[in-house]
């Protein structure tokens, strides 16, 4: 199951290699800086919003949260004692070696999605069968839903498991669509996959006690 017609919105400016006009804040119309500004979720439209700073701060006061567009927060944690393992990456049945859950506030249940030469694509898997799994990392217990996503990658030496922005996870579903070639993706994919998740674990921190569910 493909991502659906709203959610794919809010991966415009990642799903071309140069936007053909200037990006824009998505409340104000102003011009914003196409690499270095934050993002809101629009929660009816499920999209992405570009937001420029002033807007962004104005979403991001106490309260302003609970209304239509939430900010996506700039966090990235890592769990170094996660129990995720070979094992459980079979029992979430996700085809490729890459995946990411968010929670889905208005359906109240996890969403999984991963990247394919299509874009973004649902899981099939009953949600429940992901919650058994996904207990062996207190991440999953601290998303903020709908803004971050709790981001997994099989590699031959484990699981990574790092909670993330929900923004940089359309970006690497963006990328993974644009390099695609092939059955397995293709060198240039697997390099910028290999960017990608050095970056994550560069801005990583790991989980402290006081941030555990």
């Amino acid at each position: 199951m493909t991502a659906p017609p709203a959610q794919a919105s809010g991966l415009r400016r990642f799903l071309a290699e140069r936007p053909e006009q200037p990006e824009r804040c998505g409340l104000c119309s102003a011009v914003v800086d196409e690499d270095e500004h934050r993002h809101l979720v629009d929660t009816e439209q499920r999209a992405l919003v570009c937001a420029c700073p002033p807007c962004y701060l104005l979403m991001d006061r106490p309260g302003a949260g609970a209304g239509r567009f939430r900010p996506v927060p700039g966090r990235y944690l890592a769990d170094p004692g996660h129990r995720l393992d070979d094992q459980a990456w079979d029992a979430l049945r996700i085809p490729v070696g890459v995946a990411f859950f968010f929670r889905n506030a208005s359906l109240d249940r996890l969403v999984a999605l991963y990247p394919s030469p299509a874009g973004a694509t649902e899981s099939e898997l009953d949600p429940e069968a992901w919650t058994g799994v996904l207990a062996a990392t207190g991440l999953a217990g601290l998303l903020e839903p709908d803004v971050e996503a709790l981001l997994l990658r099989r590699t031959g030496t484990g699981v990574e498991c790092h909670l993330v922005p929900i923004d940089i996870c359309y970006e690497l579903v963006g990328r993974m669509r644009l390099l695609w070639t092939g059955f397995d993706g293709g060198a240039e994919a697997r390099a910028a996959l290999d960017a990608f998740f050095a970056r994550v674990r560069s801005l990583a921190r790991p989980v402290g006690e006081g941030e555990r569910p």
